[in-house]
């Protein structure tokens, strides 16, 4: 896989964003059955004032966010709860665009009393599941998408983002 992240703000190169995305993602594709190797991602590290003007360019909402993402396709099931069309190796290896907030990252991770790595280890894993359909915009959604994003952070050793 290759993971090209652009760093915009410099707050994120301390972190070593490249190498977190990079497991991230590998275990996010890797747990759904796809080559982590056959695809590629593109990762905007910014801050709060540029994710605020992506939200609302692309969602109409003014405000900062945590994390966006813009698959390269539509994939996601037909019904509330279906498990979204995985994506087939056929050339395009696109699978498409996260950017992700230096603020709302530190806020939330601080607010919650976790790791920063872990917070953006989680919100990673949860863009690229965006990226491959996955959505919780119904309850039955995001009962799936959670489920998929505890069982992948289980797997890289870090706990339930959801338990309270």
């Amino acid at each position: 896989m290759t993971i090209d992240v652009m760093t915009e703000d410099d707050r994120w190169t301390g972190l070593e964003l490249e190498r977190l995305a990079t497991r991230a993602s590998d275990a996010a594709l890797a747990h759904l059955g796809l080559d982590p190797e056959a695809w590629d991602i593109a990762l905007l590290a910014c801050g709060d004032t540029r994710i605020a003007a992506l939200n609302a360019d692309f969602r109409g909402k003014p405000t900062p966010t945590n994390v966006l993402s813009w698959p390269s396709e539509e994939r996601a099931a037909e019904e509330d709860g279906g498990t979204p069309d995985l994506p087939e190796p056929d050339g395009d290896t696109e699978l498409g665009d996260i950017a992700i907030a230096w603020e709302t990252c530190v806020r939330e991770a601080e607010d919650a009393g976790k790791p920063l790595t872990d917070h953006v280890t989680h919100l990673i894993v949860h863009a690229v599941l965006h990226l491959l359909g996955y959505d919780h915009e119904s309850d039955l959604d995001a009962t799936l998408m959670e489920r998929k994003e505890v069982e992948i952070l289980g797997k890289l050793g870090l706990p339930d983002p959801y338990e309270t």
